[in-house]
Parts: C-alpha cells; sequence; structure tokens
C-alpha cells in the first residue's frame, strides 16, 4: 500500500475436490511472489465446494484442520488472507470465511444466507450464521481464540467485512450494513456456477453492491477445478468500486488463475464524504461488531497491476454507444433551449478550431432533429491580427459543407481602430492587445444575435472553464454553451467520431485536418495554447484526478510521474500551473452561461462545484 492504493488479489486456485492438504498446498504456491496487500481465495476453497455429503464426515472436517495448521505454519506471505472452509460449531457445520495474517487467524465469519433451491442444496450440510452468532463470539481452533460472528476487521483507513457468496443476493445484505458501519471495502468468497446469461446478473450484482455501499466490492468464486458432476464453475472474479467495473477475469481453467487490482482508497473516501446520502445512513444503521485489527504494510516501491489510464474522460469501450450519448445530451440540450426560448436562429463564431467546430456540428443535428433548415444557423468567420490561412480555409469549408448561413466578418480595422482607442500602439503584443480581439469577436457575435433574433451558441470546452483560458466578457460569454460540459481530449474524441459515425467523407477529411490543427487561440505571433499552458492530455488528467478523485497535489505529482515520461521539474510545474489558474480564474466561471452537464463531474457554479472567488489555497 501506498498514497491511499492498496494491491489485491484474487485467486481462483486449482483444486482437487475433497483434499484439503493438496488446496491448501496451491493455496501457498499462489501467495509465492504475491505483491498484494490482501489476498482472497473463494469459498470453501480448502476443501472444495462441490463435497456433497462429504462436508458430513468427521475425516474431511479432521483432515480441512490439520490442512489449516499446515498452511499458517507454513505461511510466508507477508499480507492479509481471506479463505472459505467448513468449520465445526457445535455439531453444527458453518461455511466460513477465514482471516489470516502469519500463523495467526484473526477472526472467522460465517455465511448467513444459505441458498437451497435449483442446484444448491447448502441447508442440507450447514447452518446458517443466524444460528450461532447471537451466543457464540469466540471459537477456540488450533489453539486460539478467535474472533466469530460479525466482524469488521480494520487498519487505520482500511476497513472491511467478508461477505460469502450467498449473501449478497439478500434483500438487505451483511456487507450493506458492514459498509454503513465504516467497511469500504466488502470481500465476497463465493463459488458461482456458470449458466447462460449468468455472468452479467453477478457482474450487475456486484457494480450495484458498490453503488449501495459506497464502497469497493471484491468477488472471488471457485474455478473451473471444483466436480463438474452438476454443475460447472469459471472463476469468475470481479471488483468494483462505487458502481464502476475495476477490473474482472473469467477464464474457465484448471490452473490458478490470479487478478490483481490496485484500490485507490483515498478516490473512494472522497466520494464517500461527498455522499450525503451514504453520510445519513451512517446515521441511521448503527450495529454492533467486533473490531479486529490487521497490519497492513505502507511500501514506497508500489508497481501499479496495469498502466494508468492517460486519457481517464475519453471513452476506451462501447465507444460508438458512449459518443450518441454525449451527442444526445449536447445536442438535445441546444434543442431544448430553442424550443424554450420559442426562436429559430442561432449565432456562432467558427475559428477553424476544435471548440467552435464541435459547437457546429451538435447545433446542425440540433436543427436537424427540429426540422429547422440549416440555413437558420448563421456562421461567422472573423479573421482577426494573426488568423492563419489553414483554420480560416478550414472554418469557411466546414460552413459550406455543412450547409449552414456562413458570412465572413473581417475584424482586423475595427482591432486596430479599437487599441488606437485605448492608445495602445497596437504593436505590443500584451493582455489588452489579446483580449481585445476576442471581446470584439464576442460583441460582434452579441449584437448581430440581437440583430436576427437568435442566440449565441457557446463554445469553450471544461478543460479551458477549468484553467481560465479564455477571456472574461469574450469567449468565457455566450447565451448557451454546447461544450462546457466536456474537456479538451472529450472534444477531440467527439470530433473524431462525429467524422466517423455521421458524417461523409468530405467533412470528415475537413474535420481530420482540424483535429490535425495546433490548438491556438491565434491572437498573438506563432501562438499555440499548449506551449503556455501545457499538454491538454496531463492538465485534463490532473482535472480528472482533482475533479472526481478529490487527489491532493502530493498524490497528483506521484500519478503523474507513473503515469507520464516527465521528470520532478515539469511534474511541479504542471501542477503548479493547474492549481494557480484553477483557484484564480473562479471568478469567470461564478459567471459563466448554462451548460449541460455530460459527466458526472463538472465545473457548474450553480450546482457541481461551488467555491468563492476570492479562496486563497497554495
Amino acid at each position: 500500500m501506498y498514497k491511499g492504493f492498496m494491491k489485491v488479489s484474487l485467486i481462483s486456485p486449482k483444486l482437487q475436490v475433497g483434499n484439503p492438504k493438496f488446496n491448501i498446498k496451491e493455496m501457498l504456491k499462489a501467495l509465492e511472489n504475491n505483491p498484494s496487500s490482501i489476498a482472497v481465495f473463494p469459498e470453501l476453497a480448502t476443501t472444495g465446494y462441490t463435497c456433497g455429503d462429504l462436508f458430513f464426515q468427521n475425516s474431511l472436517l479432521i483432515d480441512n484442520q490439520k490442512a489449516v495448521e499446515y498452511f499458517l505454519k507454513n505461511n510466508q506471505f507477508k499480507g492479509i488472507v481471506i479463505f472459505g472452509m467448513p468449520l465445526l460449531v457445535e455439531e453444527m457445520v458453518i461455511n466460513a470465511a477465514v482471516v489470516v495474517q502469519g500463523n495467526q487467524i484473526l477472526g472467522i465469519v460465517p455465511k448467513f444466507y444459505l441458498p437451497n433451491a435449483k442446484e444448491y442444496y447448502e441447508k442440507r450440510w450447514f447452518n446458517s450464521g443466524f444460528d450461532a452468532v447471537d451466543h457464540i463470539k469466540t471459537i477456540h481452533y488450533l489453539g486460539m481464540d478467535v474472533p466469530f460472528g460479525h466482524i469488521l476487521f480494520k487498519h487505520n483507513e482500511i476497513k472491511f467485512g467478508i461477505e460469502i457468496c450467498e449473501d449478497m443476493w439478500a434483500t438487505i445484505t451483511p456487507g450493506n450494513l458492514l459498509s454503513v458501519n465504516g467497511a469500504n471495502i466488502i470481500f465476497n468468497i463465493s463459488a458461482s456456477n456458470e449458466t447462460v446469461g449468468k455472468e452479467s446478473v453477478r457482474r450487475n450484482a456486484v457494480l450495484e453492491h458498490s453503488r449501495k455501499n459506497c464502497g469497493i466490492y471484491a468477488y472471488c468464486s471457485a474455478g473451473a477445478s471444483e466436480s463438474s458432476s452438476e454443475t460447472v464453475f469459471s472463476g469468475h472474479n470481479i471488483v468494483a468500486n462505487n458502481a464502476r467495473l475495476i477490473k474482472e477475469i473469467n477464464v474457465f481453467s484448471l490452473e490458478t488463475s490470479i487478478l490483481y487490482v490496485d484500490l485507490d482508497m483515498e478516490r473512494l473516501a472522497y466520494e464517500r464524504r461527498s455522499n450525503s446520502s451514504f453520510r445519513d445512513s451512517i446515521l441511521k444503521y448503527k450495529y454492533q461488531y467486533q473490531n479486529v485489527d490487521v497490519n497492513i504494510q505502507v511500501n514506497n516501491h508500489f508497481e501499479f497491476s496495469y498502466p494508468i489510464d492517460r486519457l481517464p474522460f475519453v471513452p476506451k469501450e462501447d465507444v460508438y454507444q458512449i459518443f450518441k450519448k454525449i451527442a444526445s445530451i449536447q445536442e438535445f440540450g441546444l434543442s431544448k433551449r430553442i424550443k424554450h426560448i420559442g426562436i429559430n436562429k442561432i449565432v456562432v463564431g467558427i475559428s477553424g478550431g476544435l471548440d467552435s467546430s464541435l459547437a457546429l456540428l451538435v447545433a446542425v443535428n440540433a436543427f436537424d432533429y427540429l426540422g429547422i433548415d440549416r440555413k437558420n444557423i448563421l456562421a461567422f468567420t472573423m479573421p482577426g491580427l494573426h488568423t492563419s490561412k489553414r483554420t480560416h480555409s478550414n472554418a469557411k469549408k466546414l460552413m459550406k459543407l455543412l450547409g449552414v448561413r456562413s458570412q465572413e466578418i473581417d475584424l482586423k480595422t475595427h482591432i486596430e481602430d479599437h487599441l488606437e482607442l485605448l492608445g495602445h500602439d497596437g504593436l505590443t503584443e500584451d493582455v489588452t492587445y489579446e483580449n481585445s480581439q476576442a471581446r470584439a469577436r464576442t460583441m460582434v457575435l452579441m449584437n448581430m444575435a440581437n440583430k436576427e433574433k437568435a442566440i449565441v451558441l457557446g463554445t469553450g470546452d471544461l478543460s479551458e472553464i477549468a484553467l481560465g483560458w479564455s477571456t472574461y466578457n469574450g469567449d468565457q460569454m455566450s447565451m448557451y454553451n454546447v461544450n462546457g460540459g466536456i474537456p479538451k481530449t472529450v472534444v477531440k474524441f467527439m470530433i473524431k467520431a462525429y467524422a466517423d459515425y455521421d458524417f461523409n467523407e468530405d467533412i470528415k477529411a475537413c474535420l481530420y485536418d482540424i483535429l490535425d490543427t495546433p490548438i491556438t487561440p491565434e491572437l498573438t505571433s506563432n501562438q499555440e495554447t499548449e506551449n503556455i499552458i501545457g499538454k491538454y492530455e496531463i492538465n485534463d488528467f490532473i482535472l480528472y484526478r482533482f475533479l472526481n478523485c478529490g487527489d491532493s497535489k502530493d498524490r497528483i505529482k506521484f500519478l503523474l510521474n507513473q503515469t507520464f515520461e516527465l521528470n520532478e521539474e515539469s511534474i511541479n510545474e504542471y501542477v503548479e500551473n493547474f492549481f494557480n489558474r484553477f483557484y484564480s480564474q473562479q471568478f469567470k466561471r461564478t459567471a459563466s452561461p448554462d451548460t449541460p452537464k455530460v459527466f458526472d463531474y463538472g465545473l457548474s457554479p450553480r450546482s457541481d462545484y461551488r467555491i468563492p472567488s476570492d479562496v486563497k489555497r497554495s
């Protein structure tokens, strides 16, 4: 564990049904050189789940106890191990989960809900934990007095509880109650057989419990080495964090399979602090648990099991469906606003850059949906003092290809006259020089909208809004902004998706050239945005970690080091620049126009992110 990240492993071991000695040795093999803090094995892993009436046999229970004793004597794994086994308690056989560290058993948790229909017959062999926990709190096992029953295992900010298979399917689960009483991880050790359609049902259940618990749910199931007499198991292991699928495998292997997962505990803590319903539940559902301390070691040589996503905002799966969802949010947001106002025209400035191009694509589809002629989209290209031939050409080409009403208004003379009016020399490329051009464009658009009885469509994206990369009362202002809910990396994704899926080859070629054009507001000579504020890929990564995960500067620097090829000086510069800009530019966000929310996070001053404009953070 390091900086709030903890590695766990879910292990579906090779086993022989009814042979605890063999199974324990396979478990020990799986723990050799295992880098995780917590290693989890399935339900009844020591004997196999499919022993049937052998669970009545004292010889199996004795063999199991000897095998567990062998495990404790030979366990070199430094972390915590969770595994399932049968346990004899006052002549009752309990389906139990055992928590081990080193040569000590720290606690034993019984299975409470026993399935007893179709292929499951657990009530034939086992007693429910409900039959024992009220009068048994400690079990003497292998010379140790071991806590038994309702247990919360704790180490500083790590608090976990255990469910066993069917417990997850109850109406109110043990994990639900454990979570509102402090558990931020629920481990479910299971033996879930495979049938057609069951994989998705299982996955959905894990995702939903992680959402309800506002926590991490780690599900470890038995593999294909279980008996296949009546049913087949697959080793479907799943980890979800607050409704997000982190990792899963379902391999159908007769050998041991291991899923390593890095759990982001600090992100989860941030999400719990932000969830008012979860906080209310903490106060209403108090329950008495035995608290058992465990030891999780900190290791500054932490290595992630999988590469960290460099583009966390950008969809990687179900790409077309997510593109259409984002497009629908933007397009129908604009459609509703047009219908509400009762107008049938919009005014939009087209620069030949990413943001205005996306806004125009959204507008075209919205007008098509509403049945309004595209000629009612009044698109203006407004060359300034530093407009390039490439962006100018692409702006004109895109407007023509999309069939909107286009017009060019050359602002050079107007800008020069305005600078002269201010007593500016017209040569010094300072803030006044830049902002006069941006405000001139906005003024023309606003006044043209009045003239045409239209509204001005805003184009600024979430990355620019976060960094304050806009001119106050210039491109910062509009009457409705369709892009304010998506960062620059997603703007690129959307333009490429529109090009690939929605438009013809000519438009696609134009959009691809726009994607390849260096990002620039073209307000000074040779101005490229990413040379000034840094790469959007990195800024969006910082934005995601800060906005969505609640990360500190220190933690973001650690992740940048793990994710991008940057030296320490560059990392410090990126982080300090981002936060200096983020906090100092809140006044622009406070006065921002309406924009549709796209992701589960945003910077609207009216809903998602509310801080004063004069906040001071170092």
